[in-house]
């Protein structure tokens, strides 16, 4: 308990560094796990440096005693606001705001609105970020007012989700359009299957309730690939980067990870909508309703316009929409002389063009129902390039499914031998080097009958998962893995260092192996032909054929080759890899 000279003195510094506005906002990014894009800033208030309010864990909690919280919230958000580092009209500002604020007397709704035309942002660009660690008491009251908001164009998000009991109940109640998931459930997930459940429990109540899930606090590469893996939207930490008060630039290697999951996932089989983009009328932001009016009268087939600022996608006009505010009495002499952005939808679904079909049609298709059939907007590096409608969407996916229904391993989703064979084939008439692993469990066998099928299954989607988990942190963009049959897999990939990616695979393996043996212990094992074998499980033999296209190569010749280097290494106790170049006059074998 601080002395009373103390807390006078505190109190002091406190007033004066409002009545200065001594605060300030950095910002901390927000990544799209769909193409490692910057979705938004975070902005974070600090206090002045050197002083005991720099902290804003001690400021918050020093307004909060003193009854001053509002005050002080009101300025953080005018200083956000300000500072805001936004970089396109789609991104999105994050601000924190406290649950008892809401219910604050000198919570005045409209102020908010007043600081974002003084500084040109829109509702539409501000989330209000509610902290589930300070209760909501007043769930009926939160609701009313949140709901306010919405109207007005804003976004909700729940913070630290994962973090206690009422994080469902503060979800399940303001049903927020963002979860933040707390830093306790991210860390180490890649290493923890309980967090992984909870979190694919989040990902699939996500779906189905249109919110979309950040995850917080990310710091190692692996926790990044395994949130990507699980389907979750967003994420930051400081891997991503650190607070800021200029705009981020995410690393490369970090989009490649998520680029390269996205590619693996589904390889050939799946469709970016980038594949299903048609052009489409665009108007500057500016241009009258009348001329919109007037292009859509002699374009009879035209069902929407997209309005955009500078080639930047920032709004949707459709036909029908249009017409009818145009119907009333005296809606022609309203709104005939006014600019399109008055009246255009400010919200509309706008997805970059790498984005999987999928994924963009559970998006389009958990709107409201008076936006289920609004054209979506393909956007290539942020800027316009062209919309994809339901029905094509929809019919893409018909037709994606049937395909790998017909081709795709049913256990591991991974491309079978016939788009093995296709990939293979189109790797060699390109004639660029690439590289091909083959992988194959030992002793699997004796693993099956010892634990059951079951666990046998879940050790060839563990397989399958450190496959794909090793290209994506070592492969190329354009990297392929498929499932050859039971416990058999390939990757095909281009990257510079083909033996480092062989030993990430055997690294990962070796890993998490150890988990399927519920503790058991044993001295030896049975191969496939009866022989007692001393092991400690079941192991991994890699062949790694290095095509380096000098000369003719031929699928017969690389599976040649990788037989010869399968047999080498089953003959070796243990994880290993053998390798062979092909394709050229020399000939080259190594083990590790």
């Amino acid at each position: 308990m601080m002395d009373m000279k103390v807390q006078s003195e505190m109190l002091e510094q406190f007033y004066k560094m409002i009545d200065k506005e001594y605060i300030y906002s950095v910002y901390q990014p927000i990544i799209s796990l769909q193409d490692g894009q910057v979705m938004g800033y975070e902005a974070l208030t600090r206090g002045p440096k050197d002083s005991p309010f720099h902290s804003p864990l001690a400021m918050f909690q020093f307004a909060e005693q003193q009854g001053e919280l509002y005050m002080l919230e009101q300025l953080a958000r005018e200083k956000a606001i300000k500072g805001s580092i936004l970089e396109h009209p789609q991104q999105l500002l994050f601000i924190n705001i406290s649950s008892q604020v809401l219910y604050d007397p000198g919570f005045v709704p409209g102020k908010t609105l007043e600081i974002l035309q003084k500084y040109g942002l829109r509702p539409s660009n501000v989330v209000f970020e509610i902290t589930e660690r300070s209760s909501i008491e007043d769930s009926s009251l939160a609701q009313k007012i949140l709901e306010h908001y919405r109207k007005q164009g804003y976004r909700i998000a729940i913070d630290d989700a994962g973090a206690g009991y009422s994080s469902l109940q503060a979800i399940a109640e303001l049903q927020p359009d963002f979860i933040k998931i707390d830093r306790s459930l991210i860390e180490n997930i890649h290493k923890n299957k309980v967090k992984e459940y909870i979190l694919e429990t989040f990902v699939t109540f996500a779906h189905k309730m249109n919110i979309s899930l950040i995850a917080e606090g990310i710091e190692h590469a692996d926790e990044l690939t395994k949130l990507t893996r699980l389907g979750v939207h967003y994420a930051q930490g400081y891997l991503l980067g650190k607070p800021n008060e200029s705009p981020a630039l995410v690393q490369d290697i970090h989009k490649m990870l998520i680029w390269q999951h996205r590619k693996v996932q589904g390889s050939s089989m799946t469709w970016s909508i980038g594949d299903l983009k048609t052009p489409v009328k665009v108007f500057d932001k500016k241009k009258l309703i009348s001329e919109v009016v007037d292009y859509f009268k002699k374009n009879q087939e035209a069902v929407g316009a997209v309005i955009v600022d500078e080639e930047v996608p920032i709004g949707l006009m459709m036909r029908d929409r249009l017409f009818q505010q145009l119907t009333g009495q005296y809606a022609f002499s309203l709104f005939w002389n006014r600019t399109i952005d008055s009246i255009m939808d400010e919200s509309p679904l706008i997805v970059d063009e790498l984005m999987p079909v999928e994924e963009v049609s559970q998006m389009a298709t958990s709107r409201a129902i008076n936006h289920l059939y609004d054209l979506v907007i393909v956007t290539s590096n942020g800027k316009m390039g062209g919309v994809a409608s339901i029905r094509t969407i929809l019919e893409s996916i018909t037709n994606v499914r049937m395909e790998s229904a017909r081709v795709a391993n049913p256990l591991t989703g991974l491309p079978g031998n016939l788009q093995i064979n296709r990939e293979l084939n189109k790797r060699i008439s390109e004639n660029k080097p690439f590289h091909v692993v083959y992988a194959d469990l030992d002793y699997f066998k004796w693993f099956n009958d010892r634990f059951g099928f079951q666990k046998g299954d879940q050790l060839i989607q563990y397989t399958a998962d450190i496959m794909q988990q090793s290209i994506a942190v070592c492969g190329t963009p354009h990297d392929f893995v498929g499932h050859v049959g039971g416990d058999d897999f390939i990757a095909i990939s281009s990257t510079f260092s083909p033996k480092q990616l062989c030993q990430e695979i055997i690294r990962r393996f070796e890993q998490g192996v150890q988990m399927f043996y519920e503790d058991e212990e044993w001295e030896y094992v049975w191969d496939r032909s009866g022989n007692k074998v001393k092991s400690e499980g079941v192991t991994l033999s890699l062949s790694l054929v290095v095509c380096v296209c000098e000369s003719p190569i031929s699928l017969e010749h690389i599976s040649q080759t990788a037989a010869l280097l399968k047999k080498k290494a089953k003959a070796h106790q243990g994880s290993i890899y053998y390798f062979e170049k092909i394709g050229s006059s020399g000939l080259e074998l190594e083990s590790v």
